[in-house]
């Protein structure tokens, strides 16, 4: 099918986007409403689906690390400590373990339900369980929360050993290679020589491929979902216009808003509409809202909200300032930012990945423009003339960069058949 080859020339006939050198047949043509029809499936089918597939209630873990761990920038952090949680078994080999890696507001709850919040399923639920792509029947699957995140491991908002005070502006800037490096030191902690494979969308897909970048020999398979080589200068200029909001946000306080007992959740709520914007696709904007008003048949001649996209961006915002720490959206950012993995190698990506030994599956989605498919091609092309092994899907689906997170058939069963490949040269 597609497992562990190069993907065969073809050429996309969609007019609307350039030409695609790498396009799996397979794959038919698109299913715009599936998002929304899975949205309206009856509450008891939900339910009765989840109770076939679930990992019930998962408690995390924690280890600590009292060796500084050395940073990109110069800088050390120790001690420290990482939170995680895991889901099914590690074999007599420790041979079929994967990684997940978390994006921006994530975390280390990948799937099942969290032992603090028993309605609350994983990011990741819908692909991570029993019987799902990631099958934990057949998988040891581990999800870590990365340094500079506020929900367990260490970040601003955790105690500073010498002070006993929130580090907050203090916490030193992390990027994807100090994550990386800092999971690495987990997985030998849990005994893990070689993860059967890595895995992450968006951020998540960046730090699979400094995986297999950093440690060729410890990675069987790297699978870089909605993800890209480095950001663009748009990119860079969504996260700086986030931060700002943020930064002026007179509760900010140069980042030291702990001791004044305030969030700057102004800044913080404007930060997530403009990141959400992104997420979007606009074909999926104007299906759920266009340009529909909310609460009147006409304009109302002011500046509160009038259309329904003011409302739920809104919405969105002030849901994520309740929950969210506004120096760990700084630090993640400019993790984002400072992702690069050519420029090293005088901005030469081949030679940046000429020592990655593990097979790679790369999947985009069309209407993602935050990471849209040509900076998939990037990698596949950079893969291919390092003469590596890579598959690649391009997969038409109506939502943007958050297709990732969706439950679509063909994105879903190509990530199984590429982990039952997984399994089967496992056990061959």
């Amino acid at each position: 099918m597609l497992l562990g080859k190069k993907l065969s020339v073809t050429r996309s006939i969609a007019s609307r986007r350039p030409p695609i050198a790498w396009q799996l047949q397979t794959f038919g043509r698109t299913m715009r409403r599936l998002g929304h029809l899975c949205a309206e499936m009856s509450q008891l089918g939900m339910q009765n689906n989840w109770a076939k597939n679930t990992l019930g209630i998962v408690t995390p873990k924690a280890a600590i690390f009292s060796e500084p761990l050395t940073l990109k920038s110069g800088q050390s952090l120790a001690p420290y400590e990482l939170v995680y949680e895991t889901y099914g078994e590690l074999n007599a080999d420790h041979s079929n373990a994967v990684l997940i890696c978390h994006a921006l507001n994530a975390s280390h709850h990948v799937a099942g339900l969290s032992s603090d919040d028993p309605k609350s399923a994983g990011w990741w639920d819908n692909m991570v369980g029993p019987g799902k792509p990631v099958d934990t029947r057949r998988f040891f699957v581990i999800g870590i929360n990365n340094l500079g995140s506020c929900f367990g491991s260490t970040g601003p908002a955790s105690i500073h050993p010498a002070t006993g005070k929130p580090y907050g502006a203090s916490f030193p800037v992390v990027t994807v290679e100090d994550w990386v490096n800092a999971q690495a030191l987990l997985a030998d902690r849990l005994g893990i020589k070689k993860f059967a494979a890595v895995m992450g969308g968006s951020l998540g897909g960046m730090q699979a491929l400094q995986w297999a970048i950093a440690y060729p020999d410890r990675v069987g398979h790297a699978v870089v979902i909605a993800s890209t080589p480095k950001l663009s200068a748009q990119n860079i200029a969504f996260n700086e216009v986030a931060r700002r909001a943020i930064v002026n946000d007179p509760d900010f306080h140069g980042g030291d808003y702990y001791a004044h007992n305030t969030v700057p959740r102004l800044g913080l709520s404007v930060a997530r509409m403009i990141g959400h914007i992104t997420y979007l696709s606009d074909d999926d904007m104007a299906e759920k809202f266009g340009r529909q008003l909310r609460g009147s048949n006409d304009y109302r001649f002011g500046f509160d909200v009038e259309f329904e996209i003011e409302s739920y961006l809104r919405y969105q915002g002030e849901k994520f300032s309740t929950y969210f720490d506004a120096n760990t959206y700084l630090l993640i950012t400019r993790a984002l930012d400072y992702f690069d993995p050519a420029k090293d190698y005088g901005g030469n990506l081949v030679q940046a990945l000429a020592s990655v030994k593990a097979k790679s599956l790369l999947v985009s989605f069309t209407t993602d423009w935050r990471f849209p498919p040509e900076r998939s091609r990037e990698i596949v092309e950079a893969l291919l003339a390092a003469k590596k092994s890579v598959s690649y899907a391009e997969i038409d689906a109506p939502h943007g960069h958050d297709a990732f997170l969706m439950e679509d058939p063909r994105y879903h069963n190509l990530v199984r058949a590429y982990f039952e490949g997984i399994a089967q040269g496992a056990s061959a």
